[in-house]
């Protein structure tokens, strides 16, 4: 069956990428379609039915911070923004492999003063390890200042070289630096490129404090974002259409059609928005222009996280979430924040996890659990009730220096645009990475701006 000129434009993906890209399109005044394969909207930040509980659980603990811009622009659209939660001005707790509580608590003063100001009063670390802090004053606002004017940050090498060159040694390098490197580029500071770090912190330390606080959702991420983005599509006249494998074929330098099941779409518009090692299966017919990217995407390593949920049968924690520094897992979630339960529901979350992605679901539940009984006293006298674990062997592309070019979101076939947080944003694979490459792709269509 064919099905001509009913849609403005077609999206392919409904995640962060897709939807914001179809919800953008759809308040230009765009009739869209969205094709999802899966049977739930939100890709790679979503949440799934539990398999025994029949529970929502998070496919992976997503961080926002305040300095993303793009992100917050789609959720004020669809009318999400209060499904998060922003600091005032970043605030982390620690608890150090000795059990010891200490918070990095920057106060309301102007950015970069108020990174300086906190660390200062960290009392988790050494005077000398804190007057470190200093090194990194003037690099930060030149950071800021690439980002403001909108220019590519050339930082070469590693992230570990970068904070040799500042003098960023220690504590403060093991407690705040590392730990926020892999946070934000799920991999570790001695293989991830420094330009991409550098980059988000010339995001987070912008001219308002709080684009350095951290954002967390107050609901599961399908409902977060992703359902509201459904209805925001479907109340614009538009139509998103889950378990539907689509292939876009391309012939005579231009888009002939999307084909789903039988059915076959055309559209002036095509925006497709799948992560990069599904772009080669999406795209068939005479392929040879976009070869070249899709080689290039072929070629992006991935990067894993593992994420384990522990449930037990009382709460343990008072903190929503804390930094776990010295251990196998990075950070701890209290997801009754989300999820309203009224036990504790646990997420620990360990970014560039190739030493653990390996691991069986009970090595991995006692570990999470042996940590969490380490740090946090309230566990020791819980029951752990159950353990589950996600691992996104493929959560983010590799950063390292070498790696192939990211695309933009233009393309050479006519009426093809991209999207997915691995396109040329500057920034590594995050939710605002996804959300610009969107907004970029969206916009691009609605120009049609096509590449020769």
């Amino acid at each position: 069956m064919t099905s001509g000129g009913e849609f403005d434009a077609i999206v392919v993906g409904a995640g962060v990428a897709g939807l914001a890209a179809a919800t953008r399109l759809a308040e230009a005044g765009q009739r869209v379609l969205v094709i999802e394969a899966r049977g739930i909207a939100g890709g790679r930040a979503t949440a799934f039915r539990d398999r025994e509980t029949g529970e929502l659980v998070d496919n992976g603990q997503h961080v926002l911070f305040g300095c993303y811009h793009e992100t917050f622009v789609l959720l004020r659209r669809i009318g999400a923004e209060g499904n998060v939660r922003v600091q005032p001005t970043l605030e982390v707790p620690y608890i150090d492999p000795e059990g010891r509580r200490s918070v990095l608590r920057c106060p309301e003063v102007s950015s970069p003063l108020h990174l300086l100001a906190g660390v200062l009063r960290w009392d988790a670390i050494g005077l000398a390890d804190r007057l470190r802090v200093f090194g990194v004053a003037m690099p930060l606002l030149r950071a800021r200042t690439r980002v403001s004017r909108g220019e590519a940050d050339r930082t070469p090498g590693t992230v570990a070289a970068w904070l040799d060159r500042h003098h960023q040694h220690g504590r403060l390098r093991e407690w705040l630096w590392e730990p926020l490197a892999v946070a934000a580029l799920n991999q570790a500071p001695e293989k991830a490129a420094a330009a991409p770090f550098v980059t988000v912190l010339g995001h987070m330390f912008g001219p308002d404090p709080s684009y350095a606080s951290i954002a967390l959702p107050l609901r599961p991420l399908n409902e977060m974002y992703a359902e509201p983005a459904v209805r925001y599509v479907a109340a614009k006249g538009g139509e998103v259409r889950l378990n539907a494998l689509a292939r876009i074929r391309i012939g005579g330098g231009a888009v002939e059609a999307v084909e789903v099941r039988g059915e076959t779409f055309t559209a002036p518009r095509v925006i497709a928005a799948v992560p990069w090692f599904s772009l080669g299966t999406l795209l068939t017919g005479d392929v040879a222009t976009m070869q070249p990217t899709i080689d290039r995407a072929l070629a992006m390593e991935a990067e894993p996280i593992v994420t384990v949920n522990l449930w037990y049968d009382r709460p343990v924690m008072d903190e929503t979430f804390v930094g776990l520094p010295g251990r196998q897992m990075h950070w701890v979630f209290d997801k009754r924040l989300a999820f309203g339960e009224s036990a504790s529901h646990l997420s620990l979350v360990a970014s560039g996890a190739g030493s653990l992605v390996g691991l069986d679901r009970d090595a991995l539940v006692e570990l999470a659990a042996r940590e969490v009984a380490a740090a946090i006293p309230g566990a020791r006298a819980a029951t752990l009730v159950r353990g589950t674990v996600i691992r996104e062997k493929r959560a983010t592309f590799s950063l390292a220096p070498g790696q192939p070019q990211r695309p933009g979101v233009a393309t050479p076939v006519r009426g093809l645009f991209l999207a997915g947080d691995w396109i040329d944003t500057g920034l590594p694979g995050t939710i605002e990475s996804a959300a610009l490459a969107g907004h970029l792709a969206a916009q691009s269509a609605l120009d049609n701006r096509v590449i020769g």
